[in-house]
């Protein structure tokens, strides 16, 4: 309820005054105009309350005292008119009149009502008359009763007190009822009173309550988030600081409050450490939201404290638009870029050694070109391959060979310059790109590196091993095409200098025939390593038939290896096999062959007869492998395929190159089952007196004698010597690329127990 009333204009309030103090005039000349006065006043009052709908409230814009003012100017002129001892209960009745269609007005006397109109009555759900002579303190509640009576006293004993006062009201069941008290002393029947006009409040305090609230829970909120906040008024000096910022900056609010921001902390670039200045400042100058860079670092002038953090300044805007001051968010962020820098790491470095990686190696490469063609500066790119290190690996295990090329890692680090750039590119590879430098100091630093790495000595366990390096160097200038170009151009020079001996330099020069004929093999050592990596080997089967009479247990099957190059396209191994034996792939190729071989065994892909066998094809550098007769052995162990089954081809001369290796290997997986060719026999001029001393069944005698063996002579004598010569040494023979029918005759003719060729069926994929 509103004491005051709700919508009439500050004009009806000024007529009201206007028509008060005409009567109030009138009193000083005659006792009969004064009557006529207030006549005219009664009906000028209720003409204007007609003209405003019946409204029985007056709002005085705000100027609530002028309503106490109004009830002293009628209070004068009822004592003029009581000296004038005429129609005082006519003045009394206007003034009744009057104070029931103005506002919820009280007259009080010590602690007990005399008069209360209309309105005060409607307060409290009664008539105003039923109120007179009830204590004032009756009306409230009890928490204001004790502050109201010392008010009353106070006022009614010429006290001046400060006024509003605001009480609580017992008003029916309606609950926190407020009101608004304005108190004048008056005469009142000739005795001193208190005339009270009291205004409804409760909305205001509703909404205070409601705003009260609304700030507490916002207070509360702030100091729950882990974000700092700080508030500024428009000088840029703070009023405000919540709990995280005290803990985030190392200080308290009461040491912060009055002072700037940039007297609690200094924000600065975290790589260069350079000022980026006061935020609140430029945000206030600016009138503009402010976001400090991703890599700023707030540093405390109250504390030890600094850590990264994002930051943003905006300006705290008034319902006029006019800015009212400046809040700052700020937290802790080094956890984030902590990990955002690792991951970045991560994906720019090699893992084991902590050198850039490839293609991090590629990418400063590329820059360097670019610096190369527009500011004409000379660089040089270094391609390093170790010398020794499979051996190491290979009698050690991998542990031994990681730690290898952590020291060699760390030893190429020592030997260059802080601007310049060390790479891991492969397994035992490393690349240089020496940044402006030129050719001959380049020489040098490559120089002292293969000296550094020639007397360092590994030690591992109770070995030791002397390690080299061989070193190919390319000069990168304006004339270089890219990076793939300078990189393989390196590497073609790192082969030459490995080719002259190892632990040499060489530098590329494109007048090098050598390097003419092994591009073509290093980009076969690229393209065998992506094809390893992306899976796109194959696996292809062509039959081994035997002979009527003389096939019984013997080869059903041999494995062929294919690979599919980018465009989808078969490549047979007579295009990649070179490369892959001279940049030692092979190991890793064959592995891959026995290991898919076996699982297609083992899954049903690949059927072979239980007193039959898969032939599958072994390197030279395979057999020299100390670690994959292991491999293989866990390897039937795992997929469950009857070592019986599996019948190994080795060539003659890897036979006899790794000649303690093979014949260690060929007995151990002999003694559990499996069966061993000799390959292509006949095509190396091998020692058969080493022969005899091994595991073997077969001889497989090389397609180039077995190719038109029904024309050729010649061919046909050396096949039968073969023959006789496998028979002496209890072998059983196997001629492969037959191609014809009577190449196929005369094979058999001679006595061969297998043939194996385009005559019997092409090669087709295992599935």
């Amino acid at each position: 309820m509103d004491f005051f009333g709700s919508d009439l204009v500050l004009r009806l309030a000024a007529v009201v005054l206007l028509l008060i103090a005409a009567v109030a005039a009138s009193v000083w000349f005659a006792r009969r105009p004064l009557r006529r006065e207030i006549d005219r006043l009664k009906e000028d009052v209720h003409a204007l309350l007609a003209r405003r709908g019946g409204q029985q409230r007056l709002v005085l814009n705000g100027r609530r005292s002028e309503f106490v003012d109004i009830a002293a100017s009628v209070n004068r002129l009822l004592d003029r008119e009581r000296e004038g001892a005429a129609d005082s209960q006519s003045v009394d009745t206007l003034f009744l009149e009057l104070a029931d269609t103005l506002t919820d007005i009280a007259v009080v006397h010590t602690n007990t009502i005399l008069f209360a109109n209309r309105s005060a009555g409607e307060l409290f759900g009664v008539e105003g008359a039923s109120l007179v002579g009830k204590p004032v303190t009756d009306l409230l509640r009890p928490a204001y009763r004790e502050t109201v009576s010392r008010h009353v006293d106070a006022l009614l004993e010429g006290q001046e007190l400060e006024s509003p006062l605001e009480v609580q009201l017992i008003s029916g069941d309606e609950p926190g009822l407020w009101a608004e008290l304005r108190s004048r002393v008056v005469t009142w029947e000739g005795r001193k009173a208190l005339l009270t006009v009291a205004r409804d409040i409760s909305p205001r305090k509703s909404m205070e309550t409601a705003l009260g609230r609304s700030k507490l829970q916002a207070r509360i909120t702030l100091e729950s988030i882990g974000e700092g906040v700080i508030t500024t008024d428009t000088d840029g000096t703070i009023d405000y600081m919540n709990e995280a910022a005290e803990q985030l900056i190392g200080t308290t609010r009461a040491i912060a409050i009055g002072k700037r921001i940039g007297d609690l902390i200094a924000l600065v670039d975290e790589i260069d450490r350079s000022s980026l200045g006061d935020p609140v400042q430029q945000c206030l100058v600016e009138r503009r939201r402010v976001n400090l860079g991703r890599r700023a670092l707030l540093m405390s002038k109250v504390s030890d404290r600094e850590f990264s953090t994002e930051l943003t300044a905006s300006p705290i805007q008034g319902p006029d638009r006019e800015i009212a001051g400046c809040v700052v968010i700020f937290h802790d962020v080094s956890e984030i870029r902590g990990l955002a820098r690792e991951m970045s790491y991560q994906a720019t470095h090699d893992a084991l050694t902590g050198l850039v990686n490839r293609a991090e190696f590629e990418r400063r490469l590329e820059s360097a070109l670019a610096s190369a063609r527009t500011d004409a500066v000379g660089h040089v790119v270094s391609y390093l391959d170790l010398d020794n290190f499979k051996l190491v690996n290979d009698t050690c295990g991998h542990i031994a060979g990681d730690n290898l090329l952590r020291e060699i890692a760390a030893l190429l680090k020592q030997k260059v310059r802080d601007s310049d750039t060390v790479a891991r590119v492969g397994g035992d590879e490393f690349a240089m790109l020496l940044v402006g430098c030129p050719l001959d100091k380049a020489r040098q630093i490559a120089g002292d590196i293969c000296e550094a790495v020639a007397n360092y000595r590994f030690s591992w366990q109770d070995r030791v091993f002397d390690i080299g390096v061989s070193i190919g160097m390319v000069e990168v200038g304006h004339e270089s095409v890219s990076a793939e170009a300078v990189l393989s151009a390196a590497d073609s020079a790192c082969y030459v200098a490995k080719q002259q001996g190892r632990g040499r330099v060489h530098v590329y020069s494109a007048r090098d025939e050598i390097l003419a004929r092994e591009r073509g093999e290093i980009q076969w050592l690229q393209r065998l390593q992506r094809a390893l990596k992306e899976g796109r080997f194959e696996l292809h089967t062509q039959p081994i038939i035997a002979v009527a009479g003389r096939g019984v247990n013997g080869p059903a099957v041999e494995v062929l290896l294919r690979m599919r190059d980018e465009s989808g396209k078969h490549v047979l191994p007579s295009q990649f096999l070179g490369a892959a034996e001279r940049y030692q792939l092979m190991s890793h190729i064959d592995r891959w062959v026995v290991q898919s071989t076996l699982s297609a065994m083992a899954g049903g892909a690949l059927h072979v007869p239980d007193d039959r066998t898969c032939n599958i094809n072994l390197s030279g550098q395979t057999l020299g492998d100390d670690s994959f007769l292991e491999f293989v052995v866990d390897l039937l162990d795992h997929t469950g395929v009857d070592p019986a089954q599996i019948c190994f081809e080795v060539r003659e001369s890897a036979v006899v190159h790794n000649l303690d290796h093979a014949r260690r290997f060929i007995a151990v997986l002999h003694g559990i089952g499996c069966r061993f060719a000799l390959e292509d026999f006949g095509s190396g001029i091998g020692s058969f007196a080493n022969l005899k001393n091994l595991s073997l069944d077969y001889l497989k005698i090389d397609g180039v004698y077995t190719r038109n063996l029904a024309e050729d002579s010649v061919n046909r004598e050396m096949v039968s010597a073969m023959i006789k010569l496998a028979r002496s040494l209890d072998f059983r023979v196997i001629a492969e690329q037959v191609e014809d029918r009577s190449s196929f005759e005369a094979a058999r003719a001679l006595g061969v127990d297998f043939i194996q060729g385009y005559v019997v069926e092409r090669p087709r994929p295992i599935h």
